[in-house]
């Protein structure tokens, strides 16, 4: 199976390096590597290039953002979606999103296309992000075992296009397994793909960020109980119980302002159904 991967980039001089040479010592190197240079004011760009120069199917693009503020979602998926828009997917089988502060293992996407082709209903394939504890490397908090983190995301091309791609919004990284889900599609978690994740998540982000968290609760149609309980768990997860707060409050302001859905009133009924499905076998198996 062929795959591409489409890197958004922003002021990622510490870490590229390292993530493309994860990449080019693959031991099943991509059809393509699209790097999306979205405005960097640091050296990224030239790095890029300099592996650009040595492997003819590494592409390097420069996107000129409108706004230099960096919230989670939308702006890094502007910069994928620019990348996409060069790609001819005609011959393509496995679509990548890949952030620029990874390093992968030798066999990463050998062991993806593995999973694809043993698994035909295997829409959303990833391995598991682990970030540097003193001299130890050990598994990201924000790790769920059925979630696949958006730092590293490998889409089969007709899932992808069912869930309409990806959406430039806060949320994405979640909506896009639940209508994989919606149409019948597996979301599949490698335990033995361990990812270390060199910059820690959201490191960069704008302090609104925190709002926004809120605001993607009301977009994928949670509903107000739901979003409690999600709050609740990821404040809990991140060890900052006051976030709590603020995910609230940016749920209401969406519901206020009538900030537009990531999914129809057809998908929130099952996104709402699945989630309380999710929930009570979580119970049952603390219970039992």
């Amino acid at each position: 199976m062929n795959y591409v991967i489409i890197m958004p980039a922003y002021n990622e001089q510490d870490f590229i390096y390292s993530t493309l040479q994860s990449i080019v010592k693959q031991s099943v190197q991509p059809t393509e590597l699209i790097i999306v240079d979205d405005n960097s004011t640091d050296n990224t760009i030239s790095i890029a290039r300099d592996f650009a120069q040595s492997y003819p199917w590494i592409k390097v693009i420069h996107k000129a953002s409108q706004s230099s503020v960096h919230l989670p979602g939308s702006k890094v998926i502007q910069a994928f979606n620019f990348g996409l828009k060069l790609l001819e997917l005609d011959n393509i089988d496995i679509i990548v999103k890949l952030d620029a502060d990874l390093i992968l293992p030798s066999d990463y996407f050998e062991q993806i296309i593995l999973e694809f082709n043993n698994n035909p209903k295997a829409g959303i394939v990833g391995g598991f992000a682990y970030i540097k504890n003193k001299d130890k490397w050990i598994k990201e908090n924000l790790t769920d075992s059925e979630h696949v983190r958006g730092a590293f995301k490998a889409y089969r091309k007709q899932c992808f296009i069912d869930i309409n791609a990806l959406q430039a919004a806060m949320g994405w990284d979640t909506v896009d397994e639940l209508l994989a889900r919606y149409y019948h599609w597996q979301v599949v978690t490698l335990k033995h793909l361990k990812v270390k994740h060199l910059k820690p998540t959201g490191a960069n982000y704008d302090k609104t960020a925190r709002y926004k968290q809120g605001s993607s609760f009301y977009a994928l149609r949670y509903g107000l109980a739901i979003t409690a309980i999600a709050a609740v768990k990821l404040a809990s997860k991140k060890n900052k119980p006051l976030l709590f707060i603020d995910y609230i409050k940016g749920y209401y302001k969406a519901k206020k302002e009538k900030q537009p859905f990531l999914a129809t009133e057809k998908q929130g009924e099952f996104i709402r159904k699945y989630r309380w499905t999710k929930m009570k076998e979580k119970i049952k198996k603390s219970i039992f």
